[in-house]
């Protein structure tokens, strides 16, 4: 069923279906939602990076999708108790002064949070696994592996753009930690050390020795951004945690490639007189060094209103069919470049921008890396809590701000001993005149701008950023060669 519904929209969404009007759209899209919904988790989170995807996805079906929220009604605690029993053994009260068993802080299908007191007299939040979850989740797994195997097999041309079984793979791995309270216990303390210079944003501490279905952590203070009074906070309060999250994101998207995956407003906590709390660290996404520097790359290519440049750096970033259409690639992007940004990084947009692109590929034959996808949902997800709490914060100026920081940061990592000697030997491995050419580069850089020259006596540009890359590079590796001696 699932394999037929994704097939039949995506052709809807590819070639129009004008039998159907506007209601009837938004109808089955409801129906959709709906299903999803009650299907359980990844179905849900699956449904919300479809959600980011206009490049398959009908409008009406994003919008819906959207939506989508993992909220069900609780269980009764001695449905829960059981848990707490097998993971901290008979005498699990024993840990607490108290617990609020009759009315819990949160319930969703793969877990219950309930409010409690340690022994110490620290508040805490008790997350327990639902029994049987685990079943539950390698089950709806391998339903959702044999969809994608079965679109594939019937839709060749369509899996060659759209890589459903590579984007469920980063999902379940950014899932992880829901199905294993130990890993998202591992997530949040590494998250403590990101937040650690912001001001406004921090993450709970986990406060007793996590087991895999149970996780005792730091109350949160306050309520989350959802059901928040943001008058409640003063106007520095909320531009300083919506700073703080775009910063956070941001950095985490370019430079830790590490994010939180699912920062929608349930899971900000907000307080007036306290920083926001980033809670549920289940789900966590990671990008790859490449991927990171390429999307960095593209939106500079949108800031120097190079189209031609955002084409290949997306190109070379995914993978061209064989019927890619990429000289009409190169023209979406030489027309879009100029309506994204009027190439002041100021005004960048990241979320309209990376849409934008997205779309044009896909119509183009051109796959897009699968963790697009889920990088796409947390920030729609985080674009969301921001918008509710602080609507006057500019998103692309906050980005603008943190790019010197993330240039920075990659400049570092390219400059590194072990980077630099590798990028060395890579480049004397692939052309035996590279270290001669690296000489003349570093040569001319010690000259005075006016007097630098090419072999064709063509004089060089003192701000040829590939030249300086290659020349830092190089001395750096030279550096790194020597420090023994």
């Amino acid at each position: 069923m699932l394999g037929r519904l994704l097939k039949e929209e995506a052709r809807r969404s590819r070639h129009g279906d004008e039998a159907d009007s506007q209601e009837v759209g938004r109808q089955r899209a409801r129906a959709v939602r709906e299903a999803l919904q009650s299907l359980g988790p990844f179905y849900i989170k699956a449904g919300q990076m479809l959600s980011t995807r206009p490049d398959f996805v009908p409008p009406a079906m994003i919008e819906e999708f959207g939506r989508l929220h993992d909220q069900v009604t609780p269980v009764p605690f001695h449905v829960m108790e059981p848990v707490l029993a097998q993971e901290f053994g008979a005498h699990w009260p024993r840990l607490f002064r108290e617990i609020d068993t009759d009315t819990p802080l949160g319930a969703a299908s793969l877990a219950q949070v309930y409010r409690a007191v340690l022994t110490d007299g620290t508040p805490a939040a008790v997350k327990i696994q639902r029994p049987g979850v685990e079943l539950v989740m390698a089950q709806d797994m391998a339903v959702l592996r044999r969809t994608a195997g079965l679109v594939r097999r019937s839709a060749p041309r369509f899996t060659a753009v759209i890589d459903l079984p590579a984007m469920l793979g980063v999902l379940f791995d950014a899932m992880e930690g829901e199905s294993d309270f130990r890993k998202e216990a591992a997530h949040m303390r590494t998250a403590i050390g990101l937040t650690e210079g912001l001001k406004h944003l921090t993450v709970p501490l986990v406060l007793l020795d996590p087991t895999r279905r149970v996780l005792v952590q730091s109350l949160a203070p306050g309520t989350s951004i959802h059901t928040a009074d943001p008058g409640e906070l003063t106007a520095d309060e909320r531009t300083g945690i919506g700073r703080d999250l775009m910063t956070l994101m941001f950095r985490g998207f370019f430079l830790d490639r590490y994010f939180h995956a699912d920062p929608h407003p349930g899971n900000i906590f907000v307080a007036p007189g306290h920083p926001a709390h980033l809670i549920d660290w289940g789900m966590v996404g990671r990008v790859e060094s490449n991927v990171s520097r390429s999307l960095v790359l593209a939106l500079l290519n949108v800031a120097a209103n190079d189209g031609t440049g955002l084409a290949k750096t997306w190109t070379e970033m995914g993978h061209p069919t064989p019927w890619a259409d990429l000289a009409g690639f190169r023209t979406d992007m030489a027309a879009l470049v100029p309506k994204a940004t009027s190439a002041s990084l100021e005004e960048l947009n990241f979320g309209v921008t990376l849409t934008a692109v997205l779309t044009h590929a896909t119509r183009r034959g051109i796959q897009s890396s699968p963790v697009i996808a889920l990088l796409g949902k947390s920030f729609a997800n985080l674009e969301g809590s921001i918008r509710h709490l602080c609507p006057e914060l500019s998103i692309t100026e906050i980005f603008g701000e943190n790019l010197r920081t993330i240039m920075f940061g990659l400049a570092q990592e390219t400059l590194s001993e072990q980077q630099a000697a590798r990028t060395a030997l890579e480049l004397m491995i692939a052309a035996p005149g590279s270290l001669q050419q690296g000489r003349e580069i570093l040569r001319n850089l010690a000259a005075p701008p006016s007097t630098r020259r090419t072999e064709g006596n063509t004089t060089v540009s003192g701000n040829s950023r590939p030249s300086v890359r290659a020349a830092l590079v190089l001395a750096a590796a030279i550096i790194w060669s020597r420090r023994g001696k």
